[in-house]
């Protein structure tokens, strides 16, 4: 099995900064991508960020230029780095990691639990 734990959230007022961090552990074979999605209260969950290997670091629009993702490929981990930070960012966060198990096996998405981020104005 895969385990994801992310950690970081909490409360800033706005303009202010977070660093949020998600662990991947267990039995994983290779890494294909890590992402930070996040779920605002009656919204559908989104994409914020995404590193790959063959791709880069991707960013939907509202977070580019004040969100920063990162990888630790020897650790398993992956970062988000959120600053001048708005009452729009309040959500839960997920970090999502698709990786393969074993050599021949196929690609799975694997989630954390979610770490809440609340701006307040």
């Amino acid at each position: 099995q895969v385990q994801v734990v992310e950690s970081g959230g909490g409360l800033v007022q706005a303009g202010g900064s977070l660093r949020l961090s998600c662990a991947a552990s267990g039995s994983i074979y290779r890494i294909t991508a890590m992402s930070w999605y996040r779920q605002a209260p009656g919204k559908q969950r989104e994409l914020v960020a995404s590193i790959s290997t063959f791709s880069g670091a991707n960013y939907t629009d509202s977070v580019k230029g004040r969100f920063t993702i990162s990888r630790d490929n020897a650790r398993n981990k992956v970062y988000l780095q959120m600053s001048s930070l708005i009452p729009e960012d309040t959500a839960v966060y997920y970090c999502n990691v698709r990786a393969r198990r074993h050599i021949r096996d196929p690609q799975n998405d694997y989630w954390g639990q979610g770490t809440q981020v609340t701006i307040s104005s």
